[in-house]
């Protein structure tokens, strides 16, 4: 059996990883599986990409289109057209997706054009959030996928409540919670660790990049001096995503407490989340790493796909404004966290189900 996985975008490469590792090992087994790993090159910039490659162990990709960046339609257009090619010069017998990036629905579609089986990682989670591209790239995906692998029983529902087959729904658990499991003892801390006086506790993490925080210069310059502003004598470290980056150019900010630093790896960044006091992002998967690792998670969003992070884990939803962000810190500074849990099936396993669950299957189908 031949898989093709596909990685197009930072959490992408954190998703793949336990999966490769998987396949390696019934590969070990005996079993007749093997894959081909192709890079669409959706993110590009060395720190967001190759790092994780690099640090996760994962094999260099067979293949890298090299799509780079673009408008939605220009950059889901040039994946298909570069994927097409690549699937008729190395056929294969199932497409693996993960997550809900353009390089996903993109080359699902392809493959189902092409009469191959995909299987989608991350499978049925919703926002309900039509302006967002993500949520119309897994509404898609979904809509054409063979195999649908959930992260919780939430995700499966919504499946099954728009339709699919209950048969090809697994409730499988969490790949990126795979990966945190498979290097937790392997975290470091950044370069910066000392020069900045970080100790465990004494800071706060913070990750921006989605258009509704980022992409108006005066109302980001509002944010970030607000952030400064409300935390006190915690020191915030900011990874500033090269998009953000670029949006605020040359600007002058009068801030004391926040401190740029490059992207940084997954290692460098898992440890910093580790030791961290809080985290204040805009990402999805950031909520679910938090959760694990028990960290509090404050999500500049409206909506959010992952809800099992606020009901179960330690994630508070506040929406885009300083106001909402500040009253819910507050409340945490002076009550603490309310106690977490962790949810079901988010154990480290959920590659090794993925893989079990689709050899099963195929080879139930070659009897």
């Amino acid at each position: 059996m031949k898989i093709s996985i596909i990685a197009g975008a930072r959490p992408n490469f954190i998703k793949i990883a336990p999966i490769i590792k998987a396949i390696e090992k019934k590969q070990s087994q005996g079993k007749n599986i093997s894959f081909r790993l192709v890079h669409t090159g959706q993110h590009y910039d060395k720190n967001l990409s190759d790092t994780f490659f690099e640090e996760l162990n994962i094999p260099h990709p067979n293949a890298n289109l090299e799509v780079k960046s673009g408008s939605q339609a220009e950059q889901t257009g040039a994946i298909m057209i570069a994927f097409e090619k690549e699937l008729l010069e190395n056929p294969c017998d199932l497409v693996l997706v993960v997550g809900d990036v353009n390089s996903t629905m993109a080359c699902a579609i392809v493959a189902k054009k092409m009469n191959i089986k995909v299987a989608h990682v991350e499978a049925g989670i919703r926002s309900g959030d039509l302006s967002m591209p993500e949520e119309l790239n897994r509404m898609v995906t979904d809509s054409i996928t063979d195999y649908f692998f959930t992260t919780s029983a939430s995700a499966s529902e919504n499946l099954l409540r728009s339709g699919s087959n209950t048969s090809n729904v697994y409730f499988v658990g969490n790949v990126m919670i795979d990966t945190l499991h498979q290097n937790l003892d392997r975290i470091s801390a950044p370069s910066f660790w000392k020069e900045f006086d970080l100790e465990t506790g004494n800071y706060i993490i913070l990750t921006l990049h989605r258009p509704s925080n980022v992409d108006e210069e005066k109302s980001l310059m509002d944010l970030l001096q607000g952030i400064d502003r409300m935390v006190g004598d915690k020191k915030i470290i900011f990874p500033i995503h090269p998009r953000t980056k670029a949006i605020l150019g040359t600007t002058k900010l009068d801030l004391k407490n926040i401190l740029f630093v490059e992207p940084q790896g997954y290692l460098n960044f898992m440890y910093l989340i580790k030791n961290s006091f809080a985290v204040i992002t805009d990402s999805g998967g950031i909520s679910e790493e938090t959760t694990v690792l028990g960290i509090p998670c404050f999500t500049m969003r409206t909506t959010t796909e992952r809800p099992e992070t606020i009901e179960i884990g330690t994630n508070n939803l506040v929406g885009i404004s300083i106001e909402n962000l500040t009253s819910a810190f507050t409340k945490f500074v002076q009550n603490g966290m309310p106690k977490r849990g962790i949810p079901e099936l988010w154990d480290g396993k959920a590659s090794e189900r993925i893989i079990d669950i689709i050899i099963k299957n195929e080879e139930q189908l070659l009897k």
